[in-house]
């Protein structure tokens, strides 16, 4: 698992895995590359602003209109003042995961520490959204309505209960997919080294097709997983503007 371990690359010591004063790591590299690999797009790609778009211009035009439409479409025209937060989450996560399959590169989406703090920003803010937008109504999620009154006390710590678990699968669902994809490449490419060494090269061949089959799917992943994200935090959002609903 050293593919996911934080080192140090400033040469300034420190306990492994954690970053003294000082420390500049591969997970501060890569994610200073993704904010810029993100500029690149959206800044320097549509600075003409041209009416027959080249191609980097369209790539952030057609992204721009997936992420809007999907916010309207699941929290509602309400939630669209949200779209700028929203957008940005998913360009985030959605390159870091890409990036993240160059070789030799760094999967920040596959720590917990990444992955967390996204999450929990959405979770606090829907939060305090929610009790801004309609104080103790807000409270109406937890509360069934619908269902018999004698049900309805069991079904709200339910529901608190799994309020307050969001943030905790928000967030391993997106680490944990990231760091189990990697792995499973890092296992079928030592396969391939092995095999090449014992039979001379030719035994190689199937590891590293299936090292290609999985390099395909950990593409889907990147961004499949980048849309689990982003359409889970339009649905907390809905919850936090519609709580009745």
């Amino acid at each position: 698992m050293d593919q996911f371990a934080v080192e140090s690359l400033s040469g300034h010591g420190g306990p492994a895995g954690l970053a003294g004063i000082g420390m500049f790591t591969n997970q501060m590299l890569w994610l200073a590359i993704t904010v810029l690999a993100i500029a690149a797009l959206f800044v320097l790609g549509s600075r003409g602003r041209a009416m027959v778009p080249s191609r980097i211009q369209s790539v952030g035009e057609l992204m721009y209109g997936f992420i809007y439409k999907m916010v309207e479409d699941v929290a509602g025209r309400d939630a669209i003042r949200f779209f700028p937060y929203i957008m940005t989450l998913f360009t985030f996560i959605l390159f870091a995961n890409l990036l993240a399959l160059i070789p030799t590169s760094f999967s920040i989406t596959s720590h917990i520490a990444v992955t967390g703090v996204l999450a929990m920003l959405v979770f606090l803010g829907v939060t305090v959204l929610g009790f801004i937008l309609n104080g103790a109504k807000f409270l109406k999620l937890f509360w069934a309505d619908e269902a018999p009154l004698a049900l309805r006390p069991v079904l709200a710590v339910i529901e608190l209960i799994s309020y307050f678990v969001r943030p905790v699968s928000h967030s391993i669902r997106l680490g944990a997919n990231l760091m189990a994809g990697h792995a499973v490449l890092k296992v079928f490419a030592g396969f391939a080294g092995g095999l090449a060494v014992l039979t001379y090269g030719p035994g190689a061949i199937v590891p590293i097709v299936a090292i290609s089959a999985m390099y395909g799917l950990e593409l889907l992943v990147a961004v499949v997983q980048a849309y689990v994200f982003t359409i889970l935090t339009c649905v907390y959002l809905k919850d936090a503007l519609h709580p009745g609903h």
